[in-house]
């Protein structure tokens, strides 16, 4: 399994991409973990240039090149990231199979 993206989270990235003015063909999306939050682990997302690292696992959704760490990967692995747009806000959002319970904001999870 793998990280993937839905089609309108990659839209949702691309458009981040150019608006930032990065290079659409060298940017990566970086989905990581900390410590935190309401249930023990935290998402984070990042647009970075640099190259994947020797103890990264690179994957390709939707035509967005996803760079993950090993550590982070084992609580990652079969996440969905979608993206949502509506009255009550718009931002990423995580289909985690890994977690055992979720925050209600949906950006931290314990597994």
């Amino acid at each position: 399994m793998a990280i993937s993206l839905t089609e309108k989270a990659a839209n949702e990235i691309k458009s981040i991409i150019r608006e930032q003015n990065l290079p659409a063909e060298s940017t990566r999306l970086r989905v990581g973990l900390k410590g935190g939050g309401c249930s023990g682990f935290t998402y984070m997302l990042d647009l970075v240039e640099e190259p994947a690292g020797e103890n990264d696992e690179e994957m390709d959704s939707h035509g967005v090149r996803i760079v993950v760490d090993m550590k982070s990967h084992i609580y990652l692995d079969g996440v969905e990231i979608d993206f949502k747009d509506e009255v009550m806000g718009r931002g990423f959002v995580f289909k985690n199979p890994n977690a055992t319970s979720t925050c209600g904001c949906g950006s931290s999870f314990q597994a």
